[in-house]
């Protein structure tokens, strides 16, 4: 039987929506005539607005995996390679699709990544399931995140657009007066309850350059002296995304949820595996609360110098493709690397997508609450 009209045509009510909802597309539609990924450039939705995030129940999927990670990493397949590429930060795995894994392999996954901070599989078909099955991948870990003022996919405000090449180059004008392109972070610290895992793919990859790195946050805060430790364990800092809000407006860019600050513990202790790890980051920590301003910024700066400069517990990754990553913003910063000329035609364009999922409110030592 042939599909009635009305279950063809859009209805009155979601033709006004259409009508009333303004994309504007950052890319240049020409220039990307032959892309494959056309439906995944970056646009800004610059109508739809959202309320600040509410607190919710939030119970990691890591709690309910097998530590041993039977399913994950004991599948005796001798096309499933697991590989550390650090001592103390990143794994790799080849031979297993995300799109694939069962719910128990799933909660796995989530206490590795918790474990050692960023999980890197290659030779994914992820990019190609579609925004629905990517959507729902990334739902299983947590409540998604809508990132305040980035772009993002037509269709999924919740994927944060990853782009830079010659038709936009607003990511590379923001770091264009300073001597580096790194800048490490954690993703949207400042929320009330900031992100876990984060999920990021690459569609287009230069030829060259373009890689992202990782600090583990444990081992930076392991390497600390003890007075230092036991110092930075009673205190609480603020996060902000009132400059990041702010730039945005500056430069023409829609604010679709207002700027929050949050005053989370230093040190904040991982709900799964009990580990204790800094939670400061040079993109969103502003102030040490309860400190002098010389004091705080003394503190703010020795542990950003610290984050960013320890490549003794970085690993660096190096993108194609057919590479996804996904790593515990509570247990790690990082930073792309924006090392290669966007302007050559032969390295080519970096563009991609970021799905994170928002975690429990960060909780540090004896008890020690984020409050805002």
């Amino acid at each position: 039987m042939a599909p009635s009209v009305a279950n063809v045509l859009p209805s009155t009510s979601e033709l006004k929506e259409k009508a009333e909802l303004k994309l504007n597309k950052a890319y240049d539609t020409a220039q990307h005539a032959a892309y494959k990924y056309t439906n995944y450039l970056p646009v800004y939705d610059e109508t739809t607005t959202f309320p600040p995030t509410e607190p919710f129940e939030f119970s990691d999927k890591g709690i309910l995996a097998d530590k041993a990670k039977p399913h994950l990493l004991g599948l005796n397949d001798p096309n499933v390679v697991v590989t550390k590429l650090t001592p103390r930060v990143g794994t790799e795995i080849t031979g297993l699709q995300l799109s694939e894994l069962t719910d128990e392999q799933k909660n796995e996954l989530a206490l590795l990544i918790a474990e050692r901070g960023v999980v890197v599989f290659r030779g994914q078909n992820f990019k190609d399931i579609g925004v629905e099955k990517q959507k729902e991948f990334g739902q299983y870990f947590g409540r998604l995140h809508v990132h305040p003022v980035g772009a993002h996919v037509e269709g999924a405000i919740e994927f944060h657009n990853i782009y830079l090449g010659p038709d936009n180059l607003y990511r590379a004008q923001r770091r264009s007066e300073k001597l580096t392109t790194t800048g490490y972070h954690s993703d949207v610290s400042y929320e009330h309850q900031p992100p876990g895992i984060t999920l990021l793919t690459l569609l287009a990859v230069p030829s060259t350059g373009g890689d992202t790195a990782w600090t583990s946050q444990v081992a930076a805060y392991e390497r600390l002296s003890e007075p230092i430790k036991t110092l930075l364990e009673g205190l609480r800092a603020e996060h902000s995304g009132f400059p990041q809000a702010e730039n945005a407006r500056r430069d023409g860019k829609f604010v679709r949820r207002e700027p929050v600050k949050s005053h989370h513990p230093v040190v904040r202790v991982h709900p799964v595996t009990g580990q204790k790890a800094l939670f400061v980051n040079p993109g969103f920590t502003k102030k040490i609360i309860g400190l002098k301003a010389e004091e705080s910024d003394a503190i703010l700066q020795l542990l950003f110098k610290h984050i960013s400069q320890s490549a003794d517990v970085q690993v660096r990754v190096k993108w194609d493709d057919q590479t996804v990553s996904l790593w515990d913003n509570r247990v790690t910063a990082h930073t792309a690397i924006s090392d290669y000329d966007v302007h050559n035609e032969e390295e080519g364009l970096r563009h991609g997508f970021r799905i994170t999922t928002l975690a429990e409110r960060p909780v540090g030592v004896n008890g020690l609450e984020t409050v805002w």
